[in-house]
């Protein structure tokens, strides 16, 4: 997580606490506004396509409040769950992608043959980046690391959809969004000593003829379901 998005965080935790613990007196489940936060980024998909760009950032504004809001209402409501964590992970990967098609569909019409491959690769990149921490995660090794999770990726693309800076975004968010995957990994390597597959193992201390080795002890085997997925 980078100092920026920290600092961001801690700014908007209490606000966002008091509106978790409002909706939370009103019964709203964190799923209602997960779901809702899909609605309207459907909405900013529609809006992009037909070409209403800073309509469409002005709108994903709402969208990104219900994005960080319905975690904070699981955590002071005490409703979270599981199954509530991945669902919040898989439809932020919607949402992303959602916005991205549009923009696709947009360009399209319109004519873009910079911004269609630009747009295939920040998709593919942003999507990487989700991915590496997912996984390595899934392996037992804490991820958190890297200059552009989904928080900052957001607020970029809210940006430069309100000033109409397209191509600059895609710029920005595809380069970024490549080298966070490659932090992560380089991250992971280094978690796991580098012992991926078809690397040499580290040096093995010399053992003299006739003593006895110690046996190692298992290791112990990883719980997959246990990694949490959220904010990738």
């Amino acid at each position: 997580m980078s100092f920026i998005e920290q600092k961001a965080r801690e700014v908007s935790r209490p606000t966002l606490e008091s509106v978790g613990r409002a909706l939370a007196r009103w019964h709203i489940s964190p799923d209602a506004v997960t779901y809702l936060g899909l609605v309207l980024t459907g909405g900013v998909a529609l809006l992009l396509a037909l070409g209403y760009i800073r309509w469409a950032g002005l709108a994903y504004i709402f969208a990104a409040v219900c994005d960080a809001l319905d975690g904070t209402l699981a955590r002071v409501s005490g409703r979270g769950s599981r199954f509530g964590a991945f669902l919040d992970s898989t439809i932020d990967r919607f949402e992303e992608s959602i916005v991205f098609l549009g923009l696709i569909i947009y360009y399209a019409r319109v004519g873009g043959p910079v911004e269609i491959p630009l747009l295939l690769i920040a998709t593919f990149a942003s999507l990487m980046v989700s991915y590496t921490k997912a996984r390595a995660e899934g392996l037992g090794v804490p991820c958190n690391v890297g200059i552009l999770s989904r928080p900052p990726r957001v607020a970029i693309l809210i940006v430069v959809l309100i000033l109409d800076q397209v191509l600059i975004g895609l710029i920005i968010l595809g380069s970024l969004s490549l080298f966070t995957s490659f932090q992560r990994m380089y991250h992971v390597w280094r978690a796991t000593g580098g012992q991926a597959a078809g690397w040499a193992l580290p040096p093995q201390p010399y053992v003299a003829p006739g003593l006895a080795v110690a046996e190692a002890p298992a290791e112990a085997e990883v719980d997959r379901t246990s990694a949490s997925v959220r904010d990738l």
